[in-house]
């Protein structure tokens, strides 16, 4: 039997108005310690952001969506946390806030391929 690591993971949320607590899944944060993977991916649904927020800047949903991709992929894309390591980029991907783009409570798992947990996820809870 193959080893298992331990992951986390945490759903990315669009909270359109957030004085209503309305939310849906728009994307999936990963993080595996164990093989210094942690890696984003999003889906913005356009048609739920329009039925919870007429008005939403669909735009810059967007592009927050893609800032938290950015960050897991580290580099210039990561802005500040350019230099971090994986870990503490994911930690501050999962710290709480009160914007249109949050994230949700982190849970833990046990995988052997994160990149595929990952899309498995995705597929799950988000589309």
């Amino acid at each position: 039997m193959s080893k298992r690591d331990v992951f986390e993971y945490a759903l990315v949320r669009v909270v359109p108005r957030v004085e209503r607590g309305e939310l849906f899944n728009a994307g999936v944060v990963v993080y595996c310690r164990a093989k210094s993977f942690v890696a984003a991916r999003t889906h913005l649904d356009e048609a739920k952001l329009a039925v919870l927020d007429p008005g939403a800047d669909v735009a810059g949903v967007r592009a927050a969506l893609y800032a938290v991709e950015g960050v897991c992929r580290g580099g210039e894309a990561a802005g500040q946390a350019s230099g971090d390591d994986p870990g503490r980029r994911f930690r501050w991907l999962i710290a709480p806030r009160s914007t249109v783009v949050q994230p949700g409570p982190v849970h833990t798992g046990l995988t052997l391929d994160p990149e595929a947990e990952l899309e498995r996820l995705l597929r799950l809870l988000v589309h």
